[in-house]
């Protein structure tokens, strides 16, 4: 069974030297609100790294680093109906392999047992990938599928990928950078797109989520 610890995101800022210079950054301050649940890996061949994840607000950004994966949301953010939900996601510098981040959404008891979330994910390598999760268990919406649009690190080892998940009455659109890299039926197929919605980053990450918001 997959463990997990849920910790209130205003106790994040804690003195770990990867997040000092976040810290100290102008503005620099506790994600007042949000809550992250911390996804502990239960694969020897693939174990989280040491220490506590970090999350920081930066103005109306936000900056995570995770040692374990965390999926991060305020509940006093929701979405139902038609909607558009989009974020910027800035990977600050590679992983030491392949981990995805990105945006969730349809999310509801994220802090029980009972947790059911979608989510919307890219990676370093240029792929992304579409999941469902319901309480320990997660299925496949969309497999990890390579795409041109997803931004891979640059020469600085740093990549900047724009996800939107696009709700609409009978499907929904997947965006990485303005190109629709996939779309499935609203009802169905997948859980309730109606719900918390927040981001997720994997293991051995450093992201900046800057724009994070729905509109209508």
């Amino acid at each position: 069974m997959t463990r997990f610890a849920l910790i209130p995101a205003v106790a994040m800022l804690v003195a770990l030297p990867m997040a000092a210079e976040a810290q100290n950054m102008p503005g620099a301050q506790a994600a007042k609100g949000w809550k992250v649940r911390v996804d502990r890996s239960t694969s020897a061949s693939d174990p989280d790294a040491a220490g506590a994840i970090q999350f920081m607000a930066h103005g109306p950004a936000f900056h995570a680093i995770t040692p374990q994966a965390g999926v991060f949301w305020n509940p006093a953010n929701t979405a139902s109906g038609a909607y558009t939900l989009k974020g910027t996601f800035k990977l600050m510098k590679p992983s030491s392999h392949t981990n995805y981040y990105g945006l969730v959404f349809g999310g509801s008891s994220l802090e029980g047992a009972n947790q059911q979330y979608l989510y919307f994910l890219v990676a370093q390598n240029g792929s992304y990938l579409i999941k469902q999760r319901t309480g320990d268990t997660t299925s496949n919406v969309v497999a990890r599928t390579p795409n041109d649009a997803v931004a891979k690190p640059d020469g600085s080892g740093m990549s900047t990928n724009t996800l939107e998940v696009r709700v609409m009455a009978d499907k929904v659109d997947y965006v990485v950078n303005g190109t629709v890299v996939a779309s499935t039926p609203k009802s169905g197929a997948t859980a309730s797109t109606d719900g918390v919605y927040g981001f997720r980053v994997n293991h051995m990450l450093e992201v900046m989520v800057e724009d994070l918001g729905v509109s209508r």
